[in-house]
């Protein structure tokens, strides 16, 4: 489930950054998924969690983005730009007798939402290149 967009003119945009981190935090949480799911009888093993949502919001909250800048006269990239998704491991919880933590089912149900949020993030992707496109060949 890798991902790649390429860097184009109109990648300064925000909503396309916005979607480009949201599908590199889906590709890392479906890959941290399937690590559970195949270590789900492995003694000791704890889940693993992609956290991204919190760290967007917090950034996205905020009144305003700022810019850096590397020269006074460059205009900066935005703070969305330093968002990244992270794994952590779960060790709150535990299921099992063996110090395994994964629960298979709420595993499954993860990775369907996941995918379900994959699938769109790749739609509005696609809309919005499409518009790129369309503003690149000058309306036709």
């Amino acid at each position: 489930m890798g991902v790649i967009i390429l860097d184009f003119p109109g990648s300064n945009d925000v909503t396309y950054k916005l979607l480009k981190k949201s599908l590199d935090a889906t590709s890392l949480r479906h890959n941290a998924i399937s690590n559970n799911i195949s270590n789900m009888n492995t003694r000791n093993y704890k889940a693993n969690r992609v956290k991204f949502e919190d760290e967007l919001k917090k950034a996205l909250g905020k009144d305003e983005i700022k810019l850096n800048a590397t020269n006074k006269r460059h205009f900066g990239i935005s703070s969305i730009d330093n968002i990244k998704p992270k794994t952590v491991k779960d060790k709150k919880t535990q299921m099992n007798s063996d110090g395994n933590n994964v629960d298979v089912d709420l595993e499954m149900t993860n990775l369907a939402a996941n995918q379900i949020k994959y699938n769109a993030l790749i739609e509005q992707t696609n809309k919005k290149l499409r518009t790129f496109g369309y503003i690149i060949n000058g309306g036709r």
